[in-house]
């Protein structure tokens, strides 16, 4: 599996890319070709074109949760394959694959922080794929579906207002989800913020794959400004099991990525990283 970096809060020094305060990967396993996550622009899509990566033969966009910061680019995509249309150019018409609360309306102190796009309209473009339940795109890359959350320190307070039935209730996020590739030494785990957990995303990765081997988890960890709870249970986490790398990265703080630095080598993350597994 490789994956490129195409939107990180953070650029690689004497690459020349842009960054913005978001998450997009491309991902390649065998014959497939995906898109993880989209930023929250079309950043991503001037920097694959800097890269000299091709997004119309993209089969898959997999959405970590539905925050603007991770589908804010799935507008301009839209603009990008219809001039590709019009120039006489062919192009695959990937399929979102998310959980269904990922494209529900999503606010802030009454600002929206969600998808612009809901599922109808992103239908008129896209094949849409909603599951809570895990998703196998190929034999050995999954998307995690709803994450079990199975401790007592993470995710606890709600982040802003979801609508669901029709009215808008407390958001803690049932839609954040991860990729696993599963490599001949272990896994390797891709998140967008871990609104989950990230040590809840990581021990469910586990479940769902079958194997406690971890090779490296790059993405957010949710790891800005955690509670007391959660920031003694997380290094603790870290502190008992054998992770020997990790990337965090986009809502992970320097603070914390010091602090994980203890217990697991921390890799640098930028715009135009590329990273190989075999």
């Amino acid at each position: 599996m490789e994956l490129k970096v195409l939107v990180d809060n953070n650029t690689i020094i004497d690459k020349y890319y842009l960054g913005e305060p978001g998450v997009s990967y491309l991902i390649t396993e065998g014959d497939v070709k995906l898109l993880f996550d989209v930023g929250y622009s079309d950043v991503f899509i001037q920097n694959a074109e800097k890269m000299n990566e091709s997004l119309m033969d993209v089969n898959y966009i997999v959405l970590s949760h539905g925050h603007n910061d991770h589908t804010g680019g799935l507008v301009p995509l839209i603009k990008h394959y219809s001039q590709a249309q019009d120039a006489g150019v062919s192009f695959n018409k990937p399929m979102i694959i998310s959980h269904p609360d990922a494209l529900s309306h999503k606010e802030y102190d009454g600002d929206g922080i969600g998808s612009i796009l809901d599922k109808q309209t992103l239908s008129q473009y896209y094949d849409i794929q909603l599951s809570k339940a895990p998703v196998w795109i190929t034999e050995n890359l999954v998307y995690l579906g709803e994450i079990e959350r199975g401790n007592d320190f993470e995710n606890i307070d709600p982040i802003g207002l979801c609508e669901k039935d029709g009215q808008l209730v407390d958001d803690h996020v049932k839609d954040d989800s991860s990729l696993v590739y599963i490599s001949p030494e272990g896994l390797v785990i891709i998140t967008g913020c871990s609104h989950a957990g990230i040590c809840n995303i990581i021990e469910y990765a586990k479940k769902v794959c079958n194997d406690d081997r971890i090779v490296d988890v790059i993405g957010g960890f949710h790891l800005i400004s955690p509670s007391d709870l959660q920031s003694k249970g997380t290094l603790k986490y870290f502190e008992e099991n054998t992770i020997s790398n990790i990337h965090p990265c986009h809502c992970t703080s320097l603070e914390y990525k010091i602090k994980l630095s203890k217990f697991s080598d921390v890799l640098d993350v930028g715009v135009g990283l590329s990273l190989s597994y075999s």
